[in-house]
């Protein structure tokens, strides 16, 4: 089975690319951009077709893909380039891929919350016998957790790391019979409960049932769990915690998507864990595209806003050859790095 989700890894991650790219694709043409090709893959094209003034391209490497615009890289005298478009259409057609991404990842983490009859929740639905903190002016039964020092509580999950990461004196926000409750400077610690192998807080969460509104919201919170890992990881790397040994490109991605689903219990269990994970690498693509990057739509965007400003103050219009320059220069060392990670990657599988 490795070589089927080895297969399906690789299609998923062909489909993350090609959705992004077609963000692009269709930001450009709302906006009357002119593109050259369109093209999912890289390397040698297999198939090619020639419609309008697009030509529509499949390559025989399914890990990347391009949306080639008039004059996106250089001076074009085209009066529908992409750099003789208004500032605002050409921040719009850079942030439509990331977009694209992230819409992709609430698409699959709602279908897969389709199935799901009730969510696990932070709200507390009971105490153990003899609960210090079970009291008028501390926690109730139905207390929703909303934040925990000013972390925002997404996830049931979030509750316990929230308060096992804190020094035992929390500023707690609950949610009690549709009201806000402040509960400040609140100790709470483990205890020894009867009958408990390990230390508890004392409270249990409960379940809530999966309407709509739930599932919905449910699926943003995961979304945006998902953007504070990208964030926390993002940390760790200017930190010094991981290093570039610890990154994974294309290769190592579709190694974990098939390591995946090699560890589920089912072949619909395997499905469902790499779609999930599809919808993490989904949402981790559009916040990582959007960093202020040369290369990167990030960098496009940063260089772009940089070169509005500097026209306005100085009046003068900058010729486009010089966000060229800059771009190129980053596409080269952003090469140079995704080759480090795939070597990183190959090595890894080998070992």
């Amino acid at each position: 089975m490795t070589a089927a989700y080895v297969l399906f890894g690789i299609l998923i991650f062909g489909v993350l690319i090609a959705v992004h790219e077609f963000g692009h694709f269709m930001a450009a043409k709302l906006c009357n951009v002119k593109v050259n090709e369109f093209s999912i893959g890289m390397g040698p094209a297999f198939w090619k077709k020639q419609k309008g003034e697009t030509l529509y391209a499949l390559r025989a490497i399914p890990l990347g893909g391009y949306c080639a615009m008039e004059g996106e890289d250089g001076s074009s005298d085209d009066p529908r380039s992409f750099t003789a478009q208004k500032p605002w259409k050409r921040l719009l057609i850079l942030c439509a891929g990331s977009f694209n991404n992230f819409l992709l990842g609430l698409i699959i983490i709602f279908c897969l919350y389709l199935g799901v009859s009730s969510f696990a929740s932070a709200t507390i639905a009971g105490f153990q016998k003899d609960c210090p903190y079970e009291r008028a002016d501390g926690l109730q039964v139905g207390d929703r957790f909303l934040s925990i020092d000013g972390h925002r509580v997404r996830q049931y999950y979030d509750v316990g790391d929230f308060l096992d990461a804190g020094s035992g004196v929390y500023d707690l926000v609950l949610k009690r019979d549709g009201k806000n409750v402040r509960l400040e400077n609140f100790e709470m610690k483990k205890i020894q409960y009867e009958g408990q192998e390990k230390k508890l807080y004392g409270f249990n969460l409960g379940y809530e049932k999966a309407t709509l509104g739930v599932r919905l919201r449910h699926t943003w919170d995961t979304a945006m769990e998902f953007a504070r890992m990208v964030w926390m990881g993002l940390g760790q790397l200017v930190h010094g915690e991981v290093g570039l040994r610890d990154l994974s490109g294309p290769v190592g991605i579709v190694d974990v998507m098939a390591e995946t689903g090699e560890k589920a219990a089912s072949t619909r269990d395997a499905v469902c864990d790499i779609l999930f994970l599809s919808a993490f690498i989904a949402i981790n693509l559009a916040i990582m595209n959007m960093l202020p990057i040369p290369a990167l739509d990030g960098g496009r965007v940063f260089l772009l806003l940089v070169t509005v400003l500097i026209e306005a103050v100085t009046g003068k219009k900058l010729d486009p050859k010089y966000e060229a320059y800059v771009h190129g220069a980053g596409m080269v060392l952003l090469l140079g790095l995704m080759a480090v990670i795939m070597f990183n990657d190959v090595l890894k599988i080998f070992q």
